[in-house]
């Protein structure tokens, strides 16, 4: 990610209405493919904004809201193959 990017994201605060709420689940869900279980972090957030929700920020939200923006933050590490031997740890 672009380090600019990851300023945002770190610095992002926490979403006060649905808007807010869903763009930050729109940015995370465009990386969703580099966040390991990001169905499961996400699903509070995504519960909480469905029409049949009344949007009331608490603590499982703001967990799962922390955990996306540190895992959208940290570089997975990869390593490419050498030889026939496969992938190196």
């Amino acid at each position: 990610m672009d380090p600019a990017k990851i300023v945002a994201a770190v610095n992002r605060p926490r979403p006060t209405n649905v808007t807010e709420a869903r763009s930050f689940q729109g940015i995370a869900g465009y990386y969703r493919q580099f966040v390991k279980d990001f169905a499961r972090i996400a699903s509070p957030l995504t519960q909480s904004l469905r029409k049949d929700h009344q949007f009331k920020w608490g603590a499982e939200w703001e967990t799962s809201f922390q955990e996306l923006k540190q895992r959208l933050v940290t570089t997975p590490i990869l390593t490419i193959p050498e030889g026939n031997e496969g992938y190196v740890v």
